[in-house]
């Protein structure tokens, strides 16, 4: 028997303890076979909805179940203890959205009381601030007779925030996007997947379930339902918002991207991609970003998303350097890497040796940031070459000097048989671009900002060019590491077929616009030769402001963290669930000693594991792809952020100098948005200069 499963059932099903969680698993396994009376499925007295049947979990715990009017599909709700699953259902009911079709839920009882109560309040409050959007422009967007009843009594936007527990989810979202500033246009882009062009008939719920793919997924026996129980925290699995999904679904031409701001789901985006190509059949799958640690966050994710044995046998995952590396090893068998040190030790050679005035750093960036990121191969090609990018201008004279210096680096890795990570892409883009058996049908990319251009030309070299050969997921405002491309010049053509998410799911309003604060102003490239822009990037959840704290020694602030991680812990925060960031490793011990001394265990993020019940500490690159209910971004002072060795002195190349600082500033933004609830942000001595826009005075 076909089943529906809404996602506030498996937001439950997450916060029982194991033995009640494993009878409701149970129960439901039984499902599909037993008859209903076996499994005590019963009317509810005085239930809102007639619909609403209970299920018998043990002697203590009851699930809500919709019954269905036609057919046979029953829609599990709710699992909650005995008392509170019936007055739930004595409070709760479900109705189809005007707009879009699926099914809500609502506690219809708080809502009866609060209108009439909140229509008596206006009388005497500010003006609603509803006023200036029409009737019609409401129900355009879903917001139903008993919803536009409130809306019009409502003068403070705090109103609407405690509305969020007794309104239905869809219709709460479009009055937030209101109430925050949005035209009903606006509104209606964020919600336009979703809305149907044909009138709905509110009143067929089966019909809306069908419909409801982005809270409801239906699942066809007890396999595939103990499948998704077995993740009920990771709700995005089988959940989707609509944008996301047609993103996910879409047929493109050629290469394609969907970008947007932090937690707006663009790695959930790739990795649902990336499960529907491999069902589709017609080729291997890669999915890749720019770090083993990154990769193995991906892997995690599919683990979960995919559970068809034929899919995942088409889809791989791995970071580019290991194919670079794998397709290198195949032809030339394995290569004498050069270490970083002995690459700086030789650029300083070559310095000495053909008395040149240029620093090693200057030397290496040129030689990556132009010559192999141009694909420059002559003296000629150099010196008409673009230096897009490099700040030092150099004469003609002068990049002959560069190009004699590069020529000779290169020269003695060929005599030494040495190879670099760089060397070993371009001689895998080479074998890759002459053979016409490519190893890959359609490649992911997340986290694309970061690549580097040899990076991406060897990947348009892994993957023949035809219909959805390459999807990009990624942020420019989000780059922490040293790469700029233009999708143009490494053969990535994205025009018509580019795409923005805007709906922040992770973070707080106030702890995303604050973090927004620290890129205000800042010219961030777009990969297409023009600038992008995430001012459209808003959160409907709200929260607490994030807390700002100095301190006059790293000692002093430690014992803060400690204080503040200790007060999460006792609101029924989990130690796994808090993160600390700072920008170096060493910069960590005073506070990991602080924690152990107020007995509050933490670990390494680099050695966590999922069994670790601990805080988790580590360092803001770390904290890449990773989210916390509370976060705590520590040592953002002058002296730490920026880092002093990850910033080129502005005499060597006024250019690159303004790009570390820019990295560096996208690191903090980084680290900041990974909170979901509470952000704290510390620093002792001197804030970081970064601070300044967003500190009050």
């Amino acid at each position: 028997m076909p089943l529906a499963i809404d996602k506030g059932f498996l937001k439950d099903l997450g916060k029982l303890e194991k033995p009640v969680y494993n009878r409701v698993t149970e129960v439901f396994d039984e499902f599909d076979s037993a008859t209903h009376t076996g499994l005590h499925l019963e009317k509810i007295a005085n239930a809102r909805n007639p619909r609403f049947r209970s299920i018998r979990i043990d002697q203590a715990w009851r699930g809500i179940v919709l019954a269905p009017v036609t057919g046979d599909v029953y829609t599990l709700l709710k699992v909650l203890h005995h008392d509170d699953a019936y007055t739930w259902a004595q409070r709760s009911n479900v109705s189809v959205n005007s707009a879009t079709g699926g099914i809500e839920i609502r506690d219809e009882a708080e809502l009866d009381r609060q209108i009439p109560e909140r229509e008596e309040a206006a009388k005497s409050a500010g003006e609603p601030i509803f006023v200036h959007v029409k009737d019609g422009e409401l129900t355009k967007l879903g917001i139903d007779e008993k919803v536009l009843a409130f809306a019009r009594t409502v003068t403070d936007p705090a109103q609407l925030d405690t509305a969020k527990s007794f309104l239905p989810e869809t219709q709460w979202d479009v009055l937030s996007g209101l109430a925050a500033g949005y035209t009903p246009e606006e509104v209606w882009a964020d919600l336009g997947a979703q809305i149907l062009s044909e009138p709905v008939d509110t009143t067929d719920i089966d019909a809306a379930i069908v419909r409801s793919s982005d809270r409801v997924v239906l699942v066809s026996g007890p396999d595939e339902l103990m499948d998704v129980f077995a993740y009920p925290f990771a709700t995005w699995r089988v959940y989707l918002h609509p944008t996301q999904r047609a993103v996910v679904d879409a047929a493109y031409k050629g290469p394609a991207r969907i970008t947007g701001g932090p937690g707006t789901g663009k790695t959930v985006v790739a990795l649902h991609r990336a499960h529907m190509l491999a069902q589709r059949g017609d080729g291997k799958v890669l999915v890749t970003t720019f770090t083993s640690t990154l990769s193995e966050t991906l892997q995690s994710g599919l683990d979960m998303l995919v559970d068809d044995d034929k899919a995942e046998s088409r889809i791989e995952v791995s970071h580019v350097d290991r194919i670079a590396h794998r397709v290198f090893r195949k032809a030339h068998g394995a290569p004498a890497m050069l270490g970083a040190e002995d690459e700086k030790a030789l650029w300083a050679g070559l310095i000495g040796e053909l008395g040149l005035s240029f620093t090693p750093v200057f030397l290496s960036e040129e030689w990556r940031q132009v010559v192999l990121a141009r694909r420059i191969s002559t003296a000629d090609e150099y010196l008409a070459a673009k230096r897009t990018g490099r700040g030092r201008p150099l004469g003609a004279a002068q990049r002959a000097q560069v190009w004699q210096a590069i020529w000779e680096f290169e020269q003695t890795l060929t005599q030494q048989g040495a190879w670099t990570h760089e060397t070993i892409r371009r001689e895998t883009t080479r074998l890759l671009e002459e053979s016409s058996d490519k190893p890959f049908r359609h490649i992911i990319i997340d986290e694309a900002q970061d690549l580097s251009p040899d990076q991406w030309r060897l990947l348009r070299a892994a993957v023949a060019e035809a219909p959805d050969d390459i999807f990009i997921a990624g942020d420019t405002h989000q780059r922490i590491y040293d790469n700029r491309v233009s999708l143009r010049e490494v053969g990535i053509n994205i025009a018509g077929r580019s795409s923005k998410l805007n709906i922040n799911y992770r973070t707080t309003a106030e702890i995303l616009s604050w973090s927004l604060g620290l890129l205000r102003g800042e010219p961030i490239d777009d990969m297409e030769g023009g600038l992008d822009s995430i001012a459209g990037c808003k959160s409907y959840v709200h929260g607490q402001p994030p807390v700002l704290s100095g301190h006059p020694s790293a000692e002093a602030e430690a014992a803060l963290i400690a204080t503040t991680v200790q007060d999460w812990i006792d609101s029924g925060v989990a130690p796994s669930e808090i993160g600390i960031a700072v920008r170096a490793k060493w910069a960590a011990s005073k506070i990991e000693s602080a924690l152990r001394k107020a007995r509050i265990d933490c670990v390494d993020l680099a050695k966590a594991t999922d069994d670790d019940d601990a805080v988790r500490v580590g360092t803001m690159h770390r904290m890449k792809g990773l989210e916390f209910r509370c976060m705590c971004v520590a040592g953002v002072s002058a002296k730490l952020v920026p880092a002093a060795n990850a910033i080129t002195p502005v005499e060597d190349d006024k250019q690159t100098h303004q790009q570390d600082l820019e990295r560096e500033r996208c690191l903090l933004f980084v680290a900041c948005t990974r909170a979901r609830e509470e952000l704290l942000v510390t620093w002792h001595g001197e804030p970081s200069p970064f601070l300044a826009a967003v500190i009050e005075p």
